[in-house]
């Protein structure tokens, strides 16, 4: 028998619906993402993965058909690890609600000083930080309109911002932008903005997009953002930017390194707010209900060989547009 096999924990409901859909199959839900004790035959006959496996595990899943990612990025499954004769899919819109509240709550806590002041109630001290900035009126660059870049950039327009969005994918500007370009004119946008806040993939193309000259291009005291990959930025560069003061403050959820060494100078900036890579994965409740049902309308789709959601493009490492 087919089996399919869940590698990440789920409700008693999501299990009791996905054993219905997938009624013709060993449904195995191993509630982890540990396949160490999963013999080579129950791998032999897995057809469905929902769940990020490590390669050596794929390996042994010859008649794999499809992979559910619970992530929304790829990056480790394009390098050969799965084969383009499985279908791949990924998390990609689930995860937008989440980050991009995490984003807004960054951008908040660098203008506002709000992270200079907790180090002051630490500290016992009763001192102002001078001025601070508003959201009303600040242009905030997004680069990267997709699920995150979208959610954030229609969180900030409603406060009052003017939001540009850059993208590698033409499209026709979205409302909730006030302008919308390619990525190839990102210098001059940089040039321009208050706020840069970057919700890119991490892939090959996207691997140092932000480096020494783009931070240089920074408006003096521009807040920097990050909750997509740490690989998109060269981390020592900012580090320089945010040390001479040229920018005013970064927010960053990812890091390159990650984990980020305990003895990184990343740790000491007093002008640096860093979270551990918590934006996403299921902290907020929604965020693991939206991926159940992403889970569940694939497999049905996957049943009837129709079209899946967020399918992957082996050539991008992007998803399929939404038809």
């Amino acid at each position: 028998m087919n089996t399919a096999l869940i590698l990440f924990e789920t409700e008693p409901a999501f299990r009791e619906e996905l054993s219905g859909i997938l009624a013709g199959y060993k449904v195995i839900f191993n509630e982890s993402n540990d396949t160490s004790k999963i013999d080579a035959q129950t791998a032999g006959n897995t057809s469905i993965i929902m769940g990020n496996p490590k390669a050596d595990f794929l390996k042994l899943c010859t008649n794999l058909k499809w992979l559910q990612l619970e992530s929304a990025g790829t990056n480790g499954f394009m390098n050969g690890e799965v084969k383009e004769m499985v279908q791949l899919t990924c998390a990609s819109g689930c995860y937008g609600h989440a980050v991009s509240e995490h984003m807004v709550g960054l951008t908040f806590e660098i203008i506002k000083k709000l992270h200079l002041y907790r180090d002051g109630q630490f500290a016992s001290k009763w001192q102002s930080r001078g001025p601070v900035k508003s959201i009303l009126g600040a242009v905030v660059l997004v680069i990267g309109i997709g699920d995150i870049g979208s959610n954030y950039a229609r969180r900030m327009k409603a406060l009052g911002s003017y939001v540009i969005g850059l993208d590698l994918f033409d499209r026709k500007k979205p409302d909730y932008l006030d302008e919308f370009s390619l990525l190839s004119s990102m210098d001059n946008a940089l040039k321009r903005a208050d706020v840069v806040a970057v919700a890119v993939p991490g892939t090959n193309d996207t691997a140092g997009l932000i480096g020494r000259n783009q931070l240089a291009l920074m408006k003096p005291g521009a807040v920097f953002i990050n909750s997509c990959r740490g690989m998109v930025v060269d981390t020592e560069a900012l580090c320089d930017a945010l040390e001479s003061g040229a920018l005013g403050g970064a927010g960053l959820d990812v890091t390159e390194p990650e984990p980020l060494p305990p003895d990184h100078r990343l740790w000491k900036l007093e002008n640096a707010v860093i979270t551990p890579h918590v934006s996403g994965a299921r902290h907020l409740r929604e965020t693991g209900e939206y991926i159940s049902r992403l889970c569940l309308r694939n497999a049905e789709k996957f049943l009837r060989n129709e079209p899946m959601e967020s399918l992957v493009n082996f050539k991008t490492g992007f998803r399929f547009p939404a038809k």
